[in-house]
């Protein structure tokens, strides 16, 4: 199997939802500076989530460009709790069945009836609906797979814990490599078992209601789709906070300027 034909595969469909999301909520950059005050597993204050020392805590925003769920990315550290097993169930309930996700699996389900991918599922509303449910269960049970049932077994943190600071390169690495690096609920980093564990597990699930693509590259391909997927999600959830910060202060500009 030729790793880059599954990232060419897979990185078109990311590149697409990222670009589609970003656009697509005009709304939040008029935003007041009113935050949500996180829940109690991911506030700057709450254990497990300390901040860095002789940092402003930033809060985490449960909805990344005013639409994607966002509850299990915590800010830097100072001292580490693990989460509970019920807490980990939470955060994969939270990100698999909150409304936008129905969207997302839409927009995947949209790309996957144009490429006409599973012939066998046909084209018109039936197609579509039936390539609807597939991506939805794809993302939903990765996402129960990845934060809650292998964290809990491999005794891994499913959260993503931000960089905040360095340059935007170093940040930007750091992100897209969490995917393959986690925390242990010791406190300790190892290779994100529960994450390509978990993902390689949905991908061979897929195999019973993918009838046009059982075969290994097929499954190989979804598994990789998922990682890629899973990278460009974080990359968001490290700069979301500084892209909202920087739309708040730019629309705060614009009425002050206004004003004069």
């Amino acid at each position: 199997m030729n790793v880059l034909n599954v990232c060419r595969c897979a990185l078109p469909h990311t590149t697409f939802i990222f670009a589609a999301l970003l656009f697509a909520p005009v709304s939040f950059a008029q935003q007041t500076a009113e935050t949500t005050a996180p829940p109690a597993s991911t506030a700057p204050n709450a254990p497990g989530v300390l901040r860095a020392p002789e940092e402003k805590p930033q809060e985490v925003d449960h909805r990344i460009l005013g639409v994607l769920p966002n509850y299990r990315t915590a800010n830097p550290m100072e001292i580490y709790a693990p989460l509970t097993t019920k807490q980990k169930f939470t955060i994969a309930m939270k990100d698999s069945f909150d409304w936008p996700n129905y969207l997302v699996s839409g927009v995947f389900a949209g790309l996957y009836h144009l490429e006409n991918e599973n012939p066998s599922f046909g084209q018109g509303m039936k197609g579509y609906a039936h390539r609807y449910w597939t991506s939805y269960i794809d993302q939903s049970m990765g996402n129960l797979m990845t934060e809650a049932v292998m964290p809990t077994l491999l005794h891994e943190d499913p959260r993503y814990f931000r960089k905040v600071t360095g340059s935007k390169w170093g940040r930007t690495g750091y992100a897209l490599t969490r995917v393959l690096v986690t925390h242990t609920d010791r406190g300790g980093t190892r290779f994100n078992f529960s994450e390509v564990i978990g993902n390689g597990v949905m991908a061979g699930v897929g195999n019973a209601y993918y009838p046009d693509n059982r075969g290994f590259e097929d499954t190989v391909q979804r598994w990789g789709m998922q990682i890629a997927t899973d990278a460009f999600s974080n990359l968001l959830k490290e700069f979301w906070p500084d892209i909202k910060r920087h739309l708040h202060k730019h629309a705060e500009d614009r009425a002050a300027a206004s004003g004069n």
